[in-house]
């Protein structure tokens, strides 16, 4: 492989994901690449946009959940943000809770320190401890925390970019991390209409197409690549099986391409699926928990059933009877 100056300064994860990625019949590229500053700045929008229905539907559910947080949640813990990203939610946890320490944890380490900066200017007292990370992996928290309460924020439905076998690794990761007797915040998108989904991941102003394709920007600035953008098209679809929106890069010509010196070739209607939002219902969310070792202690739904978000606890492991 070259090891070009722009190579050496590359995430190895990210250039082996995308190297491998982009082979065989069915290319594919992890979604938390996608979160670049930019790719984080763009995400922000999208949260904001009419037809994006989670962010306001769990704004919701959390500004009605305050008392019910309060009585569960003892005072003083520390919050734990997997994936915080511009953190506009969390101020409503944190102000049910109060919590002594706020840990947001983030992969994209430029809009990590915006916003923990942002929100310290709005919690003065409170002690942020930001951890530039991929929460997917092996990591510790910072040691002053250890003996403390500890409280998981996973919203956004972001559990439901993981595929069933991937989430229920990743909380059992995060039952590891905070440990038993630990308790989590987390959003789930419920299944519904494909007229009210599809509109969600292919806006009109075109703000989540922008998101997609940057990832190829990304590829083109961090590995060397040439990936000629203009050829890709924002693709989405409601895969009814697996109950979840897909999202791909379709190539609209034949192309041909070089990363980090590697060539590649593309033909018109070849696809890179760049990412999955699953969607739930009821039980197989709990299935879904208790798979991971945590157990639902609370759940709150809005009027429609779009949203849910769920108080569960690190319960002790049990065997068969």
């Amino acid at each position: 492989m070259p090891e070009t100056a722009l190579l050496l300064d590359a995430d190895p994860q990210f250039l082996a994901d995308v190297l491998s990625g982009l082979r065989g019949p069915r290319r594919a590229i992890p979604a938390r690449w996608f979160y670049d500053e930019r790719g984080s700045e763009l995400f922000d929008e999208i949260t904001r946009l009419p037809e994006y229905y989670p962010t306001r539907t769990e704004t919701s559910l959390l500004e009605n959940c305050r008392d019910e947080f309060a009585a569960h949640i003892s005072q003083g813990s520390a919050v734990i943000e997997f994936g915080a990203g511009s953190a506009t939610k969390t101020p409503l946890l944190l102000e049910a809770i109060n919590p002594a320490i706020y840990v947001p944890i983030d992969i994209s380490g430029d809009y990590l320190r915006s916003s923990a900066s942002t929100l310290q200017s709005r919690f003065p007292d409170l002690n942020i401890l930001p951890v530039e990370a991929d929460f997917t992996q092996p990591m510790a928290l910072p040691e002053n925390i250890e003996a403390m309460d500890l409280v998981g924020f996973f919203p956004g439905s972001t559990i439901g970019n993981f595929v069933p076998r991937s989430g229920v690794d990743l909380l059992r990761h995060m039952r590891g991390i905070l440990g038993e007797g630990a308790k989590l915040v987390i959003g789930f998108d419920r299944i519904k209409s494909e007229d009210i989904l599809i509109p969600a991941y292919d806006d009109a102003a075109g703000v989540t197409a922008a998101f997609n394709l940057n990832l190829l920007h990304r590829i083109n600035r961090e590995l060397d690549g040439d990936i000629p953008v203009d050829a890709f098209l924002h693709e989405i679809r409601w895969n009814d099986q697996e109950a979840r929106i897909e999202m791909h890069l379709r190539c609209g010509r034949d192309v041909r391409f070089m990363v980090a010196g590697f060539e590649y070739s593309m033909c018109q209607g070849d696809a890179i699926h760049t990412e999955n939002s699953h969607k739930y219902d009821l039980r197989s969310l709990r299935m879904l928990l208790r798979s991971g070792c945590w157990t639902s202690i609370a759940e709150y739904s809005d009027p429609q059933n779009w949203f849910t978000v769920v108080l569960a606890e690190a319960t002790p492991i049990q065997t068969a009877p």
